[in-house]
């Protein structure tokens, strides 16, 4: 099994890139080298999503990967009349069309074996939506979409395609979120039903599942892992 997780130098990347290689040969990406040489994965391609990803393509096709992980993300908070151009293309990029370009290079191999998974890391965001996130959760609920279609599309081949939405996780990138926002730490999590951060180990874990014979029957779904936050308040 060979397994690529993209933006694995941190964060949920890492942790998936690390409970994974208990299953098969990882291969990660992001664009820190020396993070990314510390993963201990079989191999890494040094890539930035909202760039020149061609490099990454070819590396997808000459590892033959058959399970793709698309992990990695791209955070904006503001109001949406105040954004720049070049940042709501770069949140795109990297967040909806960089994964579907990465998978449309992964599909020649697993519909030759008949076999694979792909996995898109979304947002409860993009379930919800979330105020003055507004290109963010756009992104990700293209990415909710993207995997309903594209399951149809390859259920015939044993390909299952699913996107994992966590909420307020104990990250980097969550926390910086946080200081970026009008709310304080106790505030968010005061409005989280179980009143905690997701860790990124839980995702890492459903990421486990997803691939496993026992969830072959698992696609097309946008799965919530966001402590309740999704239920309501």
């Amino acid at each position: 099994m060979n397994i690529l997780v993209t933006g694995a130098s941190k964060g949920i990347g890492k942790a998936i890139a690390r409970e994974l290689q208990s299953v098969g040969e990882v291969y990660v990406t992001g664009r820190n080298e020396k993070a990314l040489a510390a993963c201990n994965a079989k191999d890494f391609c040094v890539c930035d999503l909202s760039k020149d990803i061609n490099s990454l393509a070819k590396f997808i096709e000459d590892k033959k990967i058959d399970v793709l992980v698309n992990n990695a993300g791209e955070y904006i908070y503001g109001a949406l009349e105040s954004m720049k151009t070049d940042e709501i293309m770069r949140v795109f990029e990297t967040n909806l069309i960089a994964p579907a370009y990465l998978i449309s290079k992964a599909i020649p191999h697993m519909k030759g074996q008949r076999w694979g998974r792909i996995i898109n890391i979304g947002s409860i965001s993009g379930v919800m939506g979330e105020a003055y996130a507004s290109i963010y959760s756009a992104s990700k609920a293209g990415l909710i979409g993207l995997t309903k279609s594209l399951a149809l599309e390859l259920a015939e081949y044993e390909i299952t395609v699913n996107t994992i939405n966590p909420g307020w996780v104990e990250t980097d990138l969550g926390m910086n979120s946080i200081e970026e926002s009008e709310f304080s730490k106790e505030e968010i999590i005061d409005t989280i039903p179980q009143k905690r951060f997701v860790k990124p180990e839980e995702v890492a874990k459903l990421c486990k599942y997803l691939i496993s014979q026992d969830a072959k029957g698992i696609t097309g779904q946008s799965i919530n892992l966001c402590a309740g936050l999704s239920v309501g308040i």
